[in-house]
């Protein structure tokens, strides 16, 4: 049975669903694409007046390049993969959750509160779990919200979500102006972290990406093995069917919605923690956008996930050295990274849908 629809009159083009594609032919469509993002990267590099093949060869140096350099990298890796992984959980549910941004600065908060005013009252040992332990708890409080109301009064997650985010932007706005100031400072700021709220070190990194290496194995098996990653696939597939087989679609709702955002507040415990040692408005940095990105790239798989943050990182700390190697405008590099990441993207739609002359299709119906 044929279930596309018939195309409109006077179309020329017609969208039709891909029955399978072998995996030969989706590498050969993620390679076209990557060679179209590099030539049209090339074009807006020669607008620029610059070297296509210096610019592209000094991103790679400028993210691989040193041992110094690659830990940075991994550094903007870590939270990018958390946030993703976070972010596939609602959408595999398909609850659009756009807020990670916010989930992340509250999980910043949360655990923010520990690290500024009780570090001095107990170990560190206990310390920076209880740090881990109030991130999770601020994101995914923060992600329970939308879910309550969309479960109960059938709310626009999408809208509620991102609006969400402000609130919490504001919040860090408030505090870094106010009680959370940073004594004798003439600017808006936090203080920084005491040494006892800093993670250590493994390999150059703080050890949240081991975290995050093992995060990536336990989603897989959750989503794959467990009741509850069977629950949020069937709610994703039919809310009707997972009420009819008996699921609580409610409670798996907001339980992950839950876990959500607490990856998400975890990430940012590992950015503040880790990497920043303070909050700021720009502690998020667009993480939780750019973790949307990093999930549809990888088809909500965490290995792919991986991969995908990779690539993010590389282009971003990349698109950083080109700023300073070939005065490039801060603006184009993000122009030239947001490029690359289109091309990208654009080839899952083509792994999925392909397009077909509608005449065609109406003389050989």
């Amino acid at each position: 049975m044929n279930h596309q629809q018939k195309p409109k009159a006077g179309s020329f083009l017609h969208i039709v669903k891909r029955d399978t594609l072998s995996v030969k032919r989706q590498w050969l469509i993620r390679g076209i694409a990557l060679a179209g993002a590099l030539l049209s990267g090339a074009l807006l590099i020669l607008a620029l007046g610059h070297n296509p093949l210096a610019v592209y060869g000094d991103m790679l140096a400028g993210a691989l390049g040193t041992p110094t350099v690659r830990r940075e990298t991994v550094k903007i890796a870590v939270p990018l993969l958390i946030t993703a992984m976070g972010a596939a959980l609602a959408f595999k549910m398909r609850f659009w959750n756009i807020g990670a941004e916010g989930q992340f600065l509250m999980g910043a908060v949360f655990a923010g509160y520990f690290a500024f005013f009780l570090y001095d009252r107990m170990p560190r040992p206990v310390l920076i779990p209880v740090m881990l332990a109030a991130g999770m708890a601020g994101g995914g409080i923060y992600g329970m919200i939308p879910a309550f109301f969309k479960a109960k009064l059938g709310t626009n997650e999408t809208l509620f979500t991102l609006m969400l985010n402000y609130m919490a932007l504001a919040l860090v706005q408030y505090l870094q102006n106010g009680p959370w100031k940073a004594p004798q400072s003439q600017f808006p700021k936090m203080p920084m972290l005491d040494d006892r709220a800093r993670l250590s070190k493994i390999l150059g990194v703080h050890w949240g990406w081991v975290m995050a290496l093992v995060l990536v194995v336990l989603f897989y098996v959750y989503l794959t093995r467990t009741k509850q990653g069977y629950e949020i696939a069937v709610t994703g597939d039919s809310i009707h069917t997972a009420r009819y087989a008996g699921i609580p679609v409610n409670l798996v709702i907001i339980r992950t919605m839950f876990l959500s955002g607490a990856l998400a507040g975890l990430a940012a415990v590992f950015q503040v923690a880790g990497s920043d040692y303070t909050i700021t408005e720009g502690t998020a940095g667009g993480v939780g956008f750019t973790a949307i990105t990093a999930a549809w790239m990888a088809k909500l798989n965490p290995f792919g996930m991986l991969a995908a943050s990779l690539f993010i990182a590389i282009l971003e700390r990349g698109s950083n050295k080109i700023q300073t190697t070939f005065k490039i405008p801060s603006s184009a590099s993000e122009v030239l990274t947001g490029m690359i990441l289109f091309f990208m993207l654009g080839c899952e739609f083509f792994m999925n849908y392909r397009l077909v002359n509608s005449r065609r299709r109406r003389e050989n119906p």
